[in-house]
């Protein structure tokens, strides 16, 4: 069909075209309804389409840790257990207030035995954590080298848990003196666990209400 032929053609009565502008025109219109339907209805529901599926995936996400999470339980039981354990056997390492004079006992021991001479042996002031209490005691003994080699090896095979901190040896006549800070630990009771809490809560009331 030439272009003279399609200018001919009388837009009010279509039906009468031949078969090929009429078909021409059908697909324009489709087109058209294609277009309009997109950018008035199916854009939004495409979008929403996405938006559904980005959740669908989130929750899919979501489903399989906490399967695996549910499939593991009983490990995390069993390693909760040994934890709880580990930490009841730790603690019974921690001597009570009322063994705190034992184990004091129990540490300048150690050095008499080993034929150490204390020069110092000062208790310090405790510090309380959250479920226990640090005892420093700033201790100075004199003696050779293997006798203060043998009390830091007993000091350490005590059942109650001491450490040596801030070592600092030095050469006398009579062989060496060592400086150091012995620390120890004890577990507080339900009543002091009790206060160190309420103590904790007065401090953060002032910081909570200056915001």
């Amino acid at each position: 069909m030439t272009l003279d032929e399609l200018k001919r053609l009388d837009p009010k009565k279509i039906g009468s075209w031949p078969i090929l502008p009429k078909l021409s025109v059908l697909l324009i219109v489709l087109l058209l309804i294609v277009f309009a339907s997109y950018w008035f209805d199916w854009q939004n529901q495409i979008e929403q389409i996405d938006v559904e599926k980005q959740k669908e995936e989130r929750l899919r996400t979501a489903f399989l840790d906490k399967k695996k999470v549910a499939i593991d339980l009983p490990a995390y039981r069993k390693q909760l257990d040994d934890i709880e354990k580990q930490f009841g056997a730790l603690l019974k390492q921690l001597p009570s207030k009322s063994e705190m004079d034992a184990l004091l006992t129990d540490i300048n021991q150690a050095g008499l035995g080993r034929g150490l001479q204390f020069e110092l042996f000062r208790p310090g002031a405790e510090s309380a954590r959250d479920f226990y209490a640090e005892l420093p005691i700033t201790i100075k003994i004199t003696g050779n080298y293997h006798d203060i080699g043998a009390f830091a090896s007993d000091i350490g095979k005590l059942s109650r848990i001491v450490t040596l901190n801030d070592i600092a040896l030095s050469s006398v006549k009579d062989g060496l003196v060592m400086d150091a800070t012995a620390k120890t630990f004890r577990y507080l009771d339900e009543a002091e666990i009790a206060q160190q809490r309420k103590a904790a809560a007065a401090k953060s009331r002032p910081a909570a209400a200056k915001k």
